[in-house]
Order: structure tokens, then C-alpha cells, then sequence
């Protein structure tokens, strides 16, 4: 019986170390939620700097999460849309590295 008991305890501890070192792996957030963290905590610290409550906050918000913005001048918006356009022609090529950096640069200049 204490064997069992003892077989049972050392089966039960490696079961639950197994699903701790799950656990863990599951809770690391990938790149790109890394990413749209760092985002929404640049635009909530925006958000707040503006004082915007409400209805207003959830405006920027979502214009802000979405890459846009808000109150951003013609020539701003043109930048970001070029920058956007620039971004899909680098990732369409498979460009990576200093060569993508190149390619960003050149693309943004003209």
C-alpha cells in the first residue's frame, strides 16, 4: 500500500509540474501582442494627457489603436499612408535586414 501511495504521489508531482510548465508557456505573449500592448499604452498615456473622458477617450482610442492619428494634419496622414504603403511592398518582397532598411528609406523619399 505505501508503495502505491508513493507511485501515485511521484506520478501526481510529475503531472503537475508538466501542466505548470504549460502554463507558463501559454502565459508568454507573442510579438505581436507584445506590439498592441506597447500600442495601448502609448495611446492610453496619450489619452490622459489630453484629458479626454468618455466618449471622446473612446474615439481616440480606437483611431489611435487602429495606427491613425487623431487631429493629425493632411501632410501627417500622407506620411503614415506612404509609410503603410512602403511597409506591404517590403513585406510583399520578403525584404528583411539592412536591405529592408534601404528599401524603407528609398521607398519613403520618393
Amino acid at each position: 500500500m505505501k508503495k502505491l501511495m508513493a507511485a501515485l504521489s511521484c506520478a501526481l508531482l510529475a503531472a503537475s509540474s508538466a501542466a505548470l510548465a504549460q502554463d507558463k508557456a501559454k502565459k508568454e505573449p507573442s510579438e505581436k501582442q507584445k506590439a498592441q500592448q506597447e500600442r495601448m499604452k502609448a495611446c492610453n498615456q496619450k489619452a490622459g494627457d489630453k484629458k479626454l473622458e468618455g466618449d471622446a477617450r473612446k474615439s481616440y482610442m480606437s483611431s489611435c489603436l487602429k495606427g491613425e492619428e487623431p487631429g493629425a494634419s493632411d501632410k501627417q496622414k500622407a506620411q503614415q499612408q506612404k509609410m503603410t504603403d512602403c511597409n506591404k511592398q517590403a513585406a510583399d518582397k520578403k525584404v528583411k535586414g539592412d536591405e529592408r532598411k534601404a528599401f524603407m528609406s528609398s521607398c519613403l523619399k520618393g
